[in-house]
């Protein structure tokens, strides 16, 4: 498989996707929106995965490249019909690009919390197969408050209603980083605006102990990660014959 990957800061990566792709000798791009980088011609490629960031998915102003970026998903998951993985900022963008709308929370979720899969999540065939209930890392100060028409809700928490979503056979997106490895906390821990946030949601005191925590869930992580790395494949497969 030849996955293409936005990213859109250089510590938001694909994180242990990467050892899954290499172990099955997919091959991947990376595009660095953040850095000016151009969309490539989409010939060729099998999945695009977005990953998170910084900036919100309405800062056209600040950030010129979002305009061409939503354009570019639209055209992925609605006229070529191809598997699409969001995480977090990606997972907005989602939403945003087919016509949902995506705002500020009334508080920030950051840290571990539990996240439950609805009727619909139980019986589809990504997230279908994960516990009803599970634990994920999350980071975000943005949700997504109303779908795209079609679009359908598979995990859910108090704190956020949309945490992963279908649109269509193929395009998924989730709040939850379910990338994460044990150098992701100390890499985001070094953004200004990842510190401010982690410490406003904790406190100083939780906020540090983070690393330590999400250290312990490691295997629980990989394990739902290696999960839907799994059933994208079967998809992207299915897809080739």
């Amino acid at each position: 498989m030849r996955i293409l990957v936005f990213q859109h800061l250089d510590v938001e990566h694909p994180g242990i996707f990467r050892d899954f792709w290499h172990a099955k000798g997919h091959s991947w791009d990376v595009v660095e929106l953040d850095l000016g980088e151009p969309i490539p011609d989409f010939t060729g490629y099998d999945m695009l995965a977005v990953m998170g960031g910084p900036m919100d998915v309405w800062q056209e102003d600040l950030h010129p490249w979002l305009t061409a970026e939503k354009a570019a998903i639209r055209r992925w998951v609605c006229e070529l019909g191809r598997p699409y993985l969001g995480i977090c900022l990606g997972h907005q963008l989602l939403a945003a690009a087919l016509g949902g709308r995506v705002g500020m929370m009334a508080k920030p979720e950051v840290g571990i919390a539990n996240v439950h899969l609805t009727e619909a999540g139980a019986v589809d065939p990504v997230v279908g197969g994960l516990p009803r209930s599970f634990e994920t890392l999350q980071w975000h100060g943005a949700e997504v408050q109303a779908l795209p028409e079609g679009a359908v809700v598979l995990a859910s928490n108090e704190a956020c209603a949309v945490q992963a979503f279908r649109w269509g056979a193929y395009a998924y997106g989730f709040q939850f980083h379910t990338e994460v490895t044990s150098e992701t906390i100390p890499l985001w821990r070094m953004i200004p605006e990842y510190r401010a946030s982690l410490e406003q949601a904790l406190g100083t005191h939780r906020a540090a102990e983070l690393d330590s925590r999400v250290a312990l869930k490691l295997t629980e992580f990989e394990r739902a990660a290696r999960h839907l790395d799994d059933r994208f494949a079967e998809i992207a497969a299915m897809m080739a014959t």
